[in-house]
């Protein structure tokens, strides 16, 4: 079992992770989610003892990595499945893992068999692509049949053949009684494959629980009902119908209603009350991306901004009103949640001291280029005439203009 306990990691001003408290139990595929920056990374790498917490322990099995009798043959894990030498053939690199844990040579050739390279197995690694690179971390992850893995993207680069292998060895390695633990972007592979969900969002814990109760306590779950196309009257009926029993309801572009607050059989019955015809009664539950979208939306340092290119993107005129968003599913309600903003005066996530107000990032910074700077996807300017006066190139390089 990995046990984390006020798991704390700062390099210098920035606090990556912070009182991170959570457990990894054995016996379950334990998803590891949160946004890019969240500290993920870090957190495993501290479980690996790779990075040293500033405050906080993190143990396996009762006890830190480092002080573990021969890890390797107790923890696998792949976290970088380009950390190979190139020259290497794919079965020397193996089998110098293998030397260097006691692990006997005949378990390399067994792992190449389980990750499907015993065909390049001579063959080196540089010329390997990705997929075929993420098989062999994996291959060294089970070099010493240990009982605790951990996988960052294990599925990165890998064909759907590939997806579903990875995913049938988690749930088999769980099945074992072994602790796996996965970290992951891809949120439909991981409601396939984790039982369990650990989500964390600027270096904070946000979630620690089942995958069931993750989508459950994180997702608004909505009936969609649909009336004849072109009949208004009869939606309009419906709604109003559906409203005054207490259902919130919101119109769909489509023109379907989507109706919360009212079980399907009951809207079922409103329909048939009010003599509407019902061409669609249909439930919803939120998916584990929604889920996560909508727990991690407050946690994501790294958003897009609006592209407004000349020519493809018209910008609003002085006065114009923006065009009203439309409102997030939940907000506000009970369940809701969004992690704190970073704290000022040297708490977690405080702004490195003395940074300047126009700092990028900094409260007041400009977001954006400056009033008059050329664009840089505007249409280039007519070429002079052919009877324009040729420019003086007799200047010397500290007169050139530019």
């Amino acid at each position: 079992m990995i046990e984390a306990v006020g798991l704390t990691k700062r390099y210098g001003a920035k606090t990556a992770v912070y009182n991170l408290s959570f457990q990894v139990r054995p016996g379950t595929v334990t998803g590891f989610l949160g946004p890019n920056g969240s500290g993920k990374s870090t957190t495993m790498r501290m479980i690996l003892g790779l990075d040293q917490p500033t405050t906080g322990q993190v143990t396996i099995g009762g006890y830190p990595y480092r002080k573990l009798p021969n890890a390797p043959r107790q923890v696998g894990a792949l976290l970088d499945a380009k950390a190979v030498h190139g020259g290497r053939h794919a079965r020397n690199h193996l089998l110098c893992l293998a030397q260097l844990s006691g692990i006997p040579a005949r378990r390399v050739d067994e792992v190449l068999g389980v990750v499907g390279l015993q065909e390049v197995a001579k063959k080196r690694s540089k010329g390997f692509s990705l997929g075929m690179g993420q098989r062999l971390g994996i291959a060294a992850a089970l070099l010493g049949d240990p009982q605790v893995l951990l996988f960052d993207e294990p599925v990165n680069g890998l064909d759907p053949e590939g997806i579903l292998w990875v995913r049938n060895l988690m749930k088999s390695l769980a099945a074992e009684g072994r602790t796996v633990f996965v970290s992951s972007h891809l949120m439909s592979e991981m409601a396939l494959t984790a039982e369990h969900l650990i989500v964390i969002g600027r270096g904070q814990l946000l979630a620690d629980m089942s995958v069931k109760d993750f989508i459950s306590h994180n997702s608004a779950d909505f009936a969609r009902v649909r009336t004849p196309e072109g009949d208004v009257q009869q939606r309009e009926k419906l709604s109003a119908a559906l409203s005054e029993a207490g259902g919130q309801v919101m119109p769909e572009q489509d023109g379907a209603l989507r109706v919360t607050g009212l079980p399907l059989p009951r809207i079922s019955d409103l329909a048939h009350d009010a003599d509407v015809r019902v061409w669609e009664l249909s439930p919803h539950q939120a998916s584990l991306e929604e889920a996560y979208m909508r727990m991690t939306q407050g946690a994501v340092d790294y958003r897009s901004t609006v592209d407004q290119r000349a020519g493809l993107q018209q910008q609003l005129p002085p006065g114009a009103m923006p065009q009203q968003q439309m409102p997030v599913p939940g907000q506000g309600q009970p369940g809701w949640y969004a992690p704190p903003p970073p704290q000022q005066g040297g708490q977690p996530f405080a702004m490195p001291q003395g940074a300047p107000q126009g700092a990028p990032g900094a409260p007041g910074a400009p977001q954006g280029p400056p009033p008059g700077t050329p664009n840089p996807y505007a249409a280039a300017p007519p070429q002079a005439p052919a009877s324009a006066p040729a420019p003086d190139m007799t200047k010397r390089d500290s007169e050139d203009p530019r």
